[in-house]
C-alpha cells in the first residue's frame, strides 16, 4: 500500500475530530484512527468535501502504513495512562525517526518523563487551546520538545493555528521536553482566574446592584469594546443575554452554581508552590471552584449565618476598572511563574512569544496581550506590574479595585480572586513588610537565624539560652 498522507491522528473525540478537519481543510491529507471503528467511519462519512483528504483506517498498523515516513502522528487521547498505552501500542510499528505528538491536556511532568525515557521514536508534547471551536478553525498551539522535531511539523501547525490581528500564526515552539504543556497549564490557570474574576463581577452586578441578566449582558458587551476586550468578556455578554428555551427565563438564572473542572488550574497552583512563585489569584479561583461544589454546606451556611450579600452603592465604571486591575495582576503572576519555571527547568521560554501566541485562538485571548508582549520584550524578567504601561494602568485602576473590595467585604460579597489580587499588589508595593516577625518567630522556636538590616554578622536573637527562651518556658 502506497502511503497517502504525511500525518496521522489518533482519537476522534470532540477535539480530535475538530483538529483533523482543520488539518484537512488547510490542504494536508491526514490518516485517522479511533479505538472504536464505528466512530472513525461516522467521522469520515460526515466530513463532506473534506473526506477526500481524510484516510480512515481500521487498525494502528493500517494507520501507520497510510503515512509516508518519517511519520508524524498526533495523539488526541485522554491524558495520563492512555497516552502511555497508546505510545506502547505504536512503538513496534514505528521507526526511530517517526514522531509522536501528544496534543492532549497532559501534565508537563508526564511529558518530561516521556521525553527522558528513551522512547523508540521521536516525541513532542504540544499544548492546544481554544476548545472545539479553536481546534476546528484555529487554536493557539504551544510546542515542547526538540526544536528540530517542532520544525518538522511547524508548517502544518502554523497553517491550522489561529491568526493574530497582524496575521502572525499563534503557534510556536516553547522549549524542550514538557515546556509546551507547562505553558498550556499556566494558560489554563490564568483562564480559571479570569473566569472567576468575571463571575465575581457578575455577582456584584446581580446581587449588589440588582441588575437583571440581560442588562448585565449589555454591560459586558460595552466593556468588550474597551480595555477588557477579550474572548471571555465576549462570551460572558452572550451567556448573560441568552434566554432558556424551556422556561423563557434568563439562562443564567436556571443554571446550578457548581463549577466543574478538569484539574489543570489545580496543577498550576500546585506547581507554583513547588516553584515558590506566588499565583494567589489562580489559587483563589481553584478554591472558589472547589467551594462551589459544596452546595449542601453552602446552603447550611446560609441557613445558619443569614442570607448573604447586601445591596451596594457602586458605579459600573468602578467595576470595570476593578476588573481591569484584577486582570493585569493575574496575568503578571502567570508570566512571572513562567519566567521562574524557565530558569528552574532550563527551558528557553520566550515570554513575549508566549504572549503573542495567546493573542488569538486560545480561551484567554485578549487585546491586552499585545501590550503585554511589548512590555515583556522590553524586559522579560521584570514583573509586568512594574512595566511603565501597566504601572500607569494600575495606578488608575487600583483605587477602584480597592473601593470595590472594601464595599463588598462590608456588605458580604465574596470576592476571593479580586480581593486576593489586591492583597498581593499591596505586598508587592511594600518595601518594609512584616516577615521580620516571622523570621524572629522561626529563630525563637527553631534556631533558624535571620539577616539584619544593619548587616551585622549576628544571626540569633537575645531569646536564645541553651535552645530555650530566656523568658518563655515551652509547654511539653
Amino acid at each position: 500500500m502506497k502511503p497517502e498522507t504525511s500525518i496521522g491522528l489518533i482519537g476522534l473525540g470532540t477535539m480530535g475530530a475538530a483538529l483533523a478537519l482543520n488539518i484537512a481543510e488547510k490542504g494536508f491529507p491526514i490518516a485517522v484512527w479511533n479505538r472504536t471503528g464505528d466512530v472513525t467511519r461516522r467521522f469520515h462519512a460526515a466530513a463532506g468535501p473534506l473526506a477526500e483528504r481524510i484516510v480512515p483506517t481500521e487498525s494502528l498498523a493500517e494507520l501507520v502504513a497510510a503515512i509516508a515516513p518519517p511519520r508524524a502522528i498526533i495523539l488526541m487521547v485522554p491524558a495520563g495512562q492512555a497516552v502511555d498505552d497508546q505510545i506502547a501500542a505504536l512503538a513496534p510499528l514505528l521507526s526511530p525517526e517517526d514522531l509522536v505528538i501528544d496534543a492532549g491536556n497532559a501534565n508537563f511532568h508526564d511529558t518530561n518523563r516521556r521525553a527522558a525515557s528513551g522512547l523508540p521514536m521521536r516525541f513532542l508534547g504540544m499544548g492546544v487551546s481554544g476548545g472545539e471551536e479553536g481546534a476546528r478553525h484555529g487554536p493557539a498551539i504551544m510546542g515542547g520538545g526538540a526544536r528540530a522535531d517542532w520544525d518538522r511539523i511547524a508548517p502544518v501547525m502554523e497553517a491550522i493555528a489561529a491568526r493574530a490581528e497582524d496575521g502572525t500564526p499563534c503557534a510556536t515552539w516553547m522549549g524542550e521536553a514538557g515546556a509546551g504543556h507547562f505553558v498550556k497549564t499556566v494558560h489554563n490557570g490564568i483562564e480559571y482566574a479570569d473566569m472567576q474574576m468575571i463571575a465575581e463581577t457578575y455577582g456584584l452586578m446581580r446581587d449588589g446592584l440588582g441588575m437583571a441578566s440581560p442588562a448585565i449582558g449589555e454591560t459586558f458587551a460595552a466593556w468588550n469594546e474597551g480595555v477588557l476586550r477579550s474572548y471571555l468578556i465576549e462570551i460572558s455578554a452572550a451567556v448573560a443575554r441568552a434566554g432558556d428555551p424551556a422556561t423563557g427565563a434568563p439562562m443564567l438564572d436556571v443554571i446550578l452554581d457548581t463549577a466543574g473542572q478538569k484539574g489543570t488550574g489545580r496543577w498550576t497552583a500546585i506547581e507554583a508552590q513547588h516553584l515558590a512563585t506566588p499565583v494567589p489569584v489562580i489559587e483563589a479561583a481553584v478554591m472558589a471552584r472547589n467551594v462551589s461544589a459544596r452546595i449542601d454546606e453552602r446552603r447550611a451556611g446560609e441557613a445558619r449565618f443569614g442570607s448573604g450579600p447586601q445591596r451596594l452603592a457602586v458605579e459600573l465604571a468602578s467595576l470595570e476598572a476593578a476588573l481591569i486591575a484584577g486582570k493585569i495582576l493575574c496575568y503578571a503572576q502567570g508570566f512571572a511563574m513562567i519566567e521562574i519555571a524557565g530558569r528552574a527547568f532550563g527551558w528557553h521560554l520566550d515570554l513575549p512569544a508566549i504572549a503573542r501566541v495567546w493573542r488569538a485562538g486560545c480561551i484567554i485571548r485578549s487585546a491586552m496581550l499585545n501590550d503585554m508582549a511589548t512590555a515583556l520584550a522590553e524586559d522579560s524578567a521584570r514583573n509586568l506590574v512594574l512595566a511603565p504601561f501597566f504601572a500607569e494602568r494600575l495606578q488608575s485602576a487600583v483605587p477602584a479595585l480597592r473601593r470595590i473590595v472594601a464595599q463588598s467585604v462590608l456588605h458580604g460579597h465574596a470576592l476571593p480572586a479580586l480581593a486576593t489580587g489586591l492583597g498581593w499588589f499591596d505586598l508587592m508595593r511594600t518595601s518594609r513588610g512584616t516577615a521580620n516577625m516571622i523570621q524572629a518567630q522561626r529563630d525563637f522556636f527553631g534556631a533558624h537565624g535571620f539577616d539584619r538590616l544593619d548587616g551585622r554578622d549576628d544571626h540569633d536573637g537575645p531569646w536564645k539560652m541553651g535552645g530555650e527562651s530566656s523568658t518563655v518556658t515551652a509547654a511539653r
